[in-house]
């Protein structure tokens, strides 16, 4: 119960000493209303704790016992019934000179300083520290002499005066804070500590002094912690040296993890394993999207120098990346004005992953490496170039040196006019006409879909290259169905399948189950949760399908009929023998996953082509050179390949393609328990 230092462990010897204070309690209420116009981050920080400790508030002691800081300017007389305080180093030079006429001094401590010369070199001629300025005695209006008070001042003063004292106002630079060119701040950041620090005596000194706010924006930065949410320390052992963080994976990697892990406002429990990832999917994806575009750009000599291809005359694909941009350019806008840095970053990384990388340039792959140079790969070309420019400008603020880097590479033969750095260009604006919401919304039925496909493959561990069947989807209204057949062509080539049928109405092919979402509904309904579980997994097929199309439903939870909303719900779909299932939302997806003897052709076939494309690129073809090929093994992979023989040629730039020829070397391709040598010669 003894107090300790928490440095030594060692007692504390508390005593009483006379001290020098800041009536700050009169401004109480004053300080309080300023506070309110102030944007915290988090609000529960300047609207609870802060503000708690605003009504509260004591006066503030200025003064310490040290011996290194500022001194207080105060003199006064022996009997302490004359005094002052002095207000600027001229003053203290006018009041020495008045006492050496007293001769009280004999010489002049500041000789050869000019007061009204505010230079650098005239103020090195200076010393103000304690043990200067507590030889200078001043006079007093009754001629007594004046000693100066022994403490030095609250170095949380200095804090507090920094927003002026960094212009040295009042003596220079007036203009700056009485017209608030550069006062109040824009924006503050700080550790949550320091609401009784650093935040605190901005605001106090700005109240008491201005009338106004010290600042505009604040966010208060929550705590750096160890993966298992301990403190960091080097007795414990679970410190990270920052430096070779910053060496292992680099500064804009361990920035982009911060930042987008957590709130700045919340602790963050730091991982290496985290930036490791965030390295590899973010940073990784687009400089793979990136090196995608530049092979084919510089192949096709792409710099930019066509007429730009109309907007309403590019493709559907290109048209809905560009929409999804200008989306995305005006969430990232608002998020970063509203001190959202968290949002802005999860934004961008959704969007480069799941819409850039999986989905546009999956898609549009093709389009960059067959055909001529004509408008359509023209309009992929500059659209993707547009994609990547714009992503690297609304990532600049959080990832400073690569999206540079990005940009740099980008623009430097680009036959437009560009900065030299990413960091002199104007932020993006959207281009609100280029936003289709329709159009993203029928894609992002297209992405739902196939990933849930997708999923199914991988629980069921079929490859992907392995062609399918169908798929089956039950559709709701006509309106859905409509707006999947538009997109069935993608849908199909991104999950290989060869059809996609529509379940219309009640069917009892798909049986659907549903239970409480209880980490949504159990902070809200507690008590009830009981209740509520038991009626809802009393509900029958057709109120499930209906609780899908219209989104609600209401149910009677202790005798009052409460309406709940469908993300309230965790809704599944029994597997078909056959068949299996998945769905999200509204969607449900049911995959045939039966393999004939078509289809498992097919799929041996794609596979080869994958070897193929391997071969050549450790053998070093360029992307555009044909080959030739033989193929000495398993029978079933030689009649997979006649059956089609088209694509396998198409696929692999292939003029002639031989079976069963005698040749030395080769190389031994082995999978799904199928074995083949393949010879591959550049024509």
């Amino acid at each position: 119960s003894y107090p300790n230092c928490w440095r030594t462990d060692k007692p504390i010897l508390y005593y009483p000493i006379d001290s020098w204070f800041i009536s700050a309690s009169k401004y109480r209420n004053k300080m309080v209303m300023l506070n309110k116009k102030i944007n915290w981050k988090p609000k529960s920080t300047g609207e609870g704790r802060f503000e708690k400790w605003l009504e509260n508030v004591n006066d503030w002691n200025l003064s310490r016992s040290r011996f290194w800081g500022i001194p207080l300017p105060i003199w006064r007389t022996e009997d302490g019934s004359e005094e002052v305080c002095i207000g600027s180093v001229k003053e203290l030079y006018e009041e020495t000179n008045r006492s050496i006429d007293a001769g009280f001094m004999q010489e002049h401590p500041f000789e050869g300083f000019d007061p009204n010369n505010f230079s650098d070199q005239n103020y090195s001629k200076i010393d103000l520290h304690k043990n200067i300025v507590d030889k200078i005695i001043l006079v007093s209006k009754s001629g007594k002499k004046m000693y100066r008070e022994a403490d030095l001042i609250d170095v949380w003063f200095d804090s507090g005066s920094m927003p002026y004292a960094q212009w040295h106002y009042p003596f220079e630079n007036k203009e700056f804070i009485d017209k608030k060119s550069f006062y109040p701040a824009d924006f503050i950041a700080e550790g949550v500590d320091q609401t009784r620090g650093w935040f605190y005596t901005l605001h106090a000194i700005s109240t008491l002094v201005f009338d106004s706010v010290s600042y505009k924006n604040v966010v208060s930065n929550g705590l750096v912690l160890d993966k298992n949410g301990q403190k960091m320390s080097k007795r414990l052992g679970n410190a990270i040296d920052p430096f070779k963080t910053l060496s292992d994976f680099g500064p804009d990697a361990t920035r982009w993890y911060m930042i987008s892990n957590s709130n700045p406002w919340d602790n963050l429990k730091f991982d290496l394993g985290g930036v490791d990832e965030v390295k590899r999917k973010f940073f990784g994806t687009l400089y793979n999207t990136y090196s995608f575009f530049a092979l084919y750009a510089n192949i096709d000599k792409f710099i930019y120098d066509e007429k730009e291809i109309a907007f309403n005359e590019r493709p559907e694909l290109d048209r809905w990346i560009l929409s999804e941009l200008n989306s995305l350019i005006n969430n990232v806008d608002e998020f970063y004005n509203d001190y959202e840095p968290t949002k802005a970053a999860r934004a961008i990384n959704n969007f480069v992953i799941d819409n850039l990388s999986n989905w546009y340039v999956r898609l549009s792959r093709r389009r960059f490496w067959k055909g001529e140079y004509e408008k359509d790969k023209i309009s992929a070309f500059q659209t993707l170039y547009k994609v990547l420019l714009d992503v690297s400008k609304l990532s600049a603020p959080i990832s400073p040196f690569f999206m540079d880097r990005l940009y740099i590479d980008l623009t430097k033969n680009i036959s437009k006019n560009y900065s030299e750095s990413i960091h002199l260009e104007d932020f993006p604006v959207a281009d609100n006409s280029k936003i289709d919401l329709k159009l993203q919304q029928k894609i992002n039925y297209a992405q739902t879909i196939s990933s849930l496909t997708l999923s199914l493959r991988a629980k069921e561990k079929i490859k992907v290259r392995q062609p399918l069947s169908k798929i089956l989807i039950p559709v709701n209204n006509l309106e859905q169905k409509n707006i999947i057949k538009s997109v069935s062509e993608e849908i199909k080539r991104e999950v290989n399948v060869k059809s996609i049928e529509f379940l219309e109405g009640e069917s009892d092919l798909l049986v659907k189950s549903i239970k409480p979402n209880f980490k949504k509904l159990g902070p809200t309904y507690g008590r009830y949760m009981k209740e509520i579980s038991t009626i809802v997994n009393s509900l029958d097929n057709h109120s499930i399908i209906e609780l899908e199309k219209t989104g609600k439903i209401d149910l009677l939870i202790d005798k009052k009929t409460i309406t709940f909303d469908i993300d309230d719900f965790e809704i599944s779909s029994k597997d078909i023998e056959g068949w299996q299932v998945a769905n999200e939302g509204n969607i449900t997806v049911a995959l045939d996953i039966t393999i004939n003897d078509e289809l498992r052709n097919e799929g041996i076939a794609r596979e080869v082509v994958s070897k193929i494309q391997n071969l050549r690129k450790s053998e070093g073809f360029e992307v555009t050179d044909r080959i030739n090929l033989i193929f000495n093994g398993d029978e079933e992979i030689q009649n997979a390949i006649n059956k089609n023989l088209d694509y396998v040629k198409s696929e692999t730039l292939s003029n002639i393609i031989q079976f069963n020829v005698e040749s030395s070397g080769g190389i031994d391709i082995i999978f799904d328990k199928l074995k083949t040598k393949i010879f591959i010669t550049k024509v």
